[in-house]
């Protein structure tokens, strides 16, 4: 049934919103969910699909929740005190839901804010997200982040449970506390996007479910909102996902950015993310995504490797370390300092930065020191960042760039240009 696959596709996490805001429980909302859609597997055939899917589906949903309330009232009192409530409110509004669409976005955003709200942790945050808003199974996230799916089942639960028993408001924060909490939403979908753009291990190196709705939630999120950090994030995600057909050949290895088709980058997404670009900028509030996104437009608009403007990228870096002087924004500063200024100058930024510690398990740390050493032609140091670097990636296509990358500094025959991922 063409159809009903279309309909769980596109309505599945809008329903499950609007079921949680009606029902106030997720696990409730779940199984509701998943009643709502086997009566319709069962009903639609014979029937016909009705002429609003996600009224039918919520109508159903909610009315099959009043059914186990009603199962488990036996057991449980307030069970039996929230079916009546709900069967009470139901009546009053009719048999069928007023689905508004409106509404629903806004039940999305609800749900979104409530995954990621503060008294989470940062895991807890990604896997709710994921599950609830994203609709990926257990053992998808585990694979995308290299964790048991048990783990992730259990991290789930108890984010859930911590919700339910803190009485966390299902709702949009108010305008005064929306920055702090808008930061930990757009932090999450960026973690989303990163592990779909570059996946952390799996002999892929990305995967595109993931980047897509990490771009999805962006658009939602700019739509419903309209920050400009919003904007900022989703103009970073829409560049880089232009350049996602280049960055791998046709035998799913490796292409370094410098090594890139750029006629296989896609230019509607370009264009889409400089618009963006544009609008976050011209807010005047800037924000550390918007400058990202500054950065990969800089490259976006190079017509070659050759002709990218390092004195511009490495400027923006500047501002960049003096919003976010996280180890990884120093790092990539030292990289772009090294393709303006020359390898020399760049590892010395780089060693300073591993001498101080904190990457030292970072392996595209040690891939990036490599690439500098061995443009300087120091080449026992470099193959011993790539045997580093080596031991810490977990990903297939990556492993391969690295070994290919030894055994150059043996032939001599060159793989690429330069050691930067695109």
């Amino acid at each position: 049934m063409p159809a009903f696959d279309a309909i769980y596709r596109a309505e599945s996490r809008r329903v499950l919103a609007t079921l949680i805001r009606l029902l106030g429980d997720f696990d409730l909302a779940e199984e509701a969910l998943h009643d709502a859609f086997t009566a319709a597997l069962e009903r639609w055939p014979v029937d016909g699909v009705p002429g609003n899917p996600r009224a039918w589906l919520v109508s159903t949903g909610r009315f099959k929740a009043i059914d186990v309330l009603r199962r488990r009232a036996r057991f449980d009192r307030a069970a039996a005190a929230l079916a009546a409530s709900i069967e009470a409110e139901a009546s009053s509004a009719g048999q069928e839901v007023e689905v508004d669409a409106d509404e629903v976005e806004d039940d999305r955003l609800r749900l979104i804010f409530t995954c990621c709200h503060p008294a989470l942790s940062r895991d807890a945050q990604l896997a709710l997200t994921l599950r609830e808003v994203c609709g990926l199974t257990t053992e998808e996230i585990g694979h995308a982040f290299l964790t048991d799916p048990r783990t992730i089942a259990q991290r789930i639960v108890r984010a859930k449970g911590k919700i339910r028993d803190a009485r966390i408001p299902y709702q949009v924060p108010s305008r005064t506390e929306l920055p702090d909490r808008l930061d930990n939403v757009l932090h999450v979908i960026y973690l989303v996007f990163n592990e779909g753009y570059s996946a952390s291990s799996g002999d892929a190196l990305t995967r595109q479910d993931l980047s897509g709705e990490a771009i999805r939630l962006g658009r939602l999120l700019v739509e419903l909102l309209g920050e400009p950090e919003a904007s900022g994030l989703l103009a970073l995600m829409l560049l880089q996902e232009s350049r996602r057909a280049a960055r791998t050949s046709e035998d799913g290895e490796l292409v370094l950015l410098a090594d890139q088709d750029r006629a296989r980058w896609d230019r509607a997404l370009i264009a889409e993310g400089a618009g963006r670009l544009e609008q976050a900028l011209a807010s005047r509030r800037i924000g550390p995504y918007t400058l990202q996104a500054a950065i990969a437009a800089a490259h976006a608009h190079a017509a070659t490797a050759e002709a990218t403007d390092w004195q511009a990228i490495v400027a923006l870096y500047d501002v960049m370390v003096r919003l976010d002087a996280s180890p990884v924004m120093q790092l990539n500063r030292a990289a772009a300092v090294s393709m303006r200024d020359g390898p020399a100058e760049g590892l010395a930024l780089m060693d300073a930065l591993l001498a101080a510690g904190d990457l030292d398990d970072y392996y595209l740390a040690h891939s990036a020191r490599a690439d500098m050493c061995r443009r300087l032609g120091r080449t026992a140091d470099a193959r011993a960042s790539y045997a580093r670097a080596l031991e810490l990636t977990r990903q297939g296509p990556e492993r391969r760039f690295l070994e290919r990358r030894m055994a150059e500094l043996t032939t001599g025959n060159r793989l690429g240009k330069h050691g930067f991922q695109g």
